[in-house]
């Protein structure tokens, strides 16, 4: 017990017992007591206690198997095993085997990483070049040392002969991912030249990988280790060996993308931090983070790419029951530079004002969306269901669900039921039922003007040439029959024949438009090919205007809405623009009603 959890927190020897300040909880003066004799402790200030597999299943978040199976491995004690069972020995030997060569693979990297640390601090030309640049990026020797920051040469066969020197075997240096092999020139060379390198060490401090960084403008920028007996991506995390006491100490960890990104964190004294590695976070990566801690605070870049990876790591997250904010730093800037920027107490204040998990989804769904369009409405929703769906504490589901709804501006309760139903189990999607689903429940309402101006445009070349030309986006953009209208609008400025195959192709997936376009098709021209287009002009452009006056009345009701907020955040800039927007558009309003009454556009 002493000697497991003297790997965690140091003790001193008093009396019987040893003493120590809880790792559990802060304190200043020690209160955590081990009895080895008794193999047993207890924490008299957070009432923690219990015995060896109770304290790895409390700090390491290990299951009691897990638990058992470390305290085995610490102190040589082999578990016992059936050893009649054929499948079982042909496991356990074939298990073996792969943790001897993952074995010999890791003392393979720590060679080379020992060279590459030794590398960085000769006296040639490279190397200085190689600390020009970690200086350049602020990176003290303290910090190199801590993460163990090399530079390999910038030559083809030095690790090569290093390991060969070692002994190793050229099979195993191939499988080492420390050498690229070219089998048409049936040539064998250093993976690593000419770059600064990040080992990625694991829980036990041992080199398992390496991502190494260009000094210069060549490409990759980032070239990582591939996956080998002793790697495998999406199992490890970047840091975590060197932060994980103060990510259990603190009680939650900030989940950064890249290496620089947490190296500047945590030479900034922010090393409650570990990073992602620059890939698609993993369930596996969630399971060894929540050894440490439940709570997490995205923080990857600001840019789209980074926001998309936000998006994923937080459903990962979710999935494993994690209490998750999101921080994005202002102006889109990534950890990295807004901390040399900024200094780690605006960093902290930033990150005590991070985003609950659901504001950042929500505001990035609506994001470049008009949820008064149901195209995108229906979009918007699509998206965030996935996320719903994998949170797993049922009242929490239910009540970001219905948060998400309202924000979302989702009024059809019958909807919202169909909804909650599937998500409620985190059931798998059909997402081309759930996306006609609710593709027809959030569509607006079909007017009469648009029906009856599309039953007159699809049957009519010469009105088509007349009135489409006098069509803007405002006049359609929100009504039921959007698609079909940006359809008509293309076909015309193509010089394309009007058929039901062309309004379908390009109406896409559009519910309205595959059960509109059949039905108008199937009728008849409102006029004979020789006969006047007067009385048929007449009657589209009447439509047309009670299309643009509703788009009008629309758009003054939205000024209404901005007009309070501009008016609340005391924005006379925006009040005296939107006062003149609204004026004009009641001018434009009061002509057309003046010419609709008159029988004429």
């Amino acid at each position: 017990l002493v000697r497991i959890v003297e790997k965690h927190v140091p003790l001193k020897k008093k009396g019987a017992n040893w003493m120590a300040c809880c790792p559990f909880h802060e304190e200043k003066t020690p209160s955590f007591s081990v009895n080895p004799a008794k193999g047993f402790y207890k924490c008299f200030g957070c009432e923690k206690g219990g015995n060896v597999y109770t304290f790895l299943m409390e700090i390491e978040g290990l299951s009691f198997p897990e638990a058992v199976k470390e305290v085995a491995e610490q102190v040589g004690v082999p578990l016992p095993e059936p050893i009649d069972d054929e499948d079982f020995q042909r496991s356990k030997v074939r298990r073996a085997k792969q943790k001897e060569l993952a074995e010999q693979v890791i003392e393979l990297n720590d060679h080379a990483l020992n060279f590459w640390e030794d590398h960085l601090n000769d006296n040639n030309p490279q190397s200085k070049a190689a600390r020009d640049y970690l200086a350049a990026r602020e990176l003290d020797a303290e910090t190199i040392e801590t993460f163990r920051i090399g530079y390999a040469p910038d030559t083809w066969d030095t690790i090569m002969n290093l390991l060969k020197a070692k002994g190793a075997s050229d099979d195993l240096i191939k499988q080492s991912g420390l050498v690229s092999v070219n089998e048409e020139k049936d040539r064998v060379y250093d993976r690593f030249r000419g770059r600064i390198i990040f080992p990625v060490l694991d829980l036990n401090s041992k080199p398992v990988a390496f991502g190494a960084r260009t000094l210069g403008p060549g490409e990759p920028k980032y070239l990582n280790s591939p996956e080998t007996p002793a790697y495998v991506k999406g199992q490890h995390l970047y840091g975590l060996f060197q932060s994980k006491e103060e990510i259990r100490k603190k009680k939650f960890a900030i989940l950064v993308e890249g290496y620089m990104d947490l190296l500047a964190l945590y030479q900034f004294g922010i090393r409650n931090v570990a990073a992602s590695l620059g890939t698609a976070f993993t369930p596996e990566q969630a399971k060894l983070m929540g050894r440490f801690a439940r709570k997490v605070v995205v923080n990857y870049d600001g840019d789209s790419a980074g926001v998309k990876a936000a998006q994923r790591a937080i459903d990962t997250l979710l999935r494993q029951d994690f209490d998750i904010k999101v921080l994005v730093l202002p102006d889109g800037a990534d950890p990295d530079d807004f901390i040399r920027s900024n200094g780690a107490d605006r960093y902290n204040l930033q990150r005590g004002n991070a985003y609950p998990y659901l504001q950042f989804v929500l505001e990035q769904t609506v994001k470049e969306r008009n949820l008064s369009l149901p195209k995108q409405k229906a979009e918007a929703i699509e998206e965030v269901l996935p996320i719903l769906a994998s949170v797993q504490n049922p009242i929490q589901k239910r009540e970001s669900f219905d948060q998400a709804m309202t924000f979302l501006r989702l009024d059809d309760s019958a909807l919202k039921r169909d909804l909650w139903k599937t998500i409620k189990l985190g059931a798998t999607f059909e997402p081309e039922a759930i996306k006609k689903h609710v593709a027809r429940a959030t569509q607006a309402k079909m007017t009469i003007a648009e029906h009856q101006l599309l039953d007159l445009l699809i049957h009519d070349e010469e009105l088509r040439k007349t009135i489409l030309p006098q069509i803007e986006v405002t006049d359609y953009e929100m009504l039921a029959t959007a698609a079909i209208f940006e359809a008509l609008l293309e076909l015309h400025k193509t010089d394309t024949e009007v058929s039901r195959k062309a309004l379908l192709e390009l109406t896409g997936e559009d519910v309205i438009a595959h059960d509109l376009v059949p039905i108008i098709l199937l009728g008849e021209p409102a006029r004979e090919a020789d006969e006047a287009l007067d009385e048929v002009l007449i009657d589209a452009e009447n439509c047309l205007a009670s299309l643009r006056s509703m788009a009008i009345s629309r758009r003054i009701l939205e000024i209404s809405q901005e007009l309070a907020v501009a008016e609340q955040n005391s924005d006379s800039e925006s009040l005296a623009r939107l006062v003149n927007e609204q004026i004009e558009l009641a001018k434009m309003k009061r002509e057309l009603q003046h010419n609709l009454s008159e029988g004429h556009a």
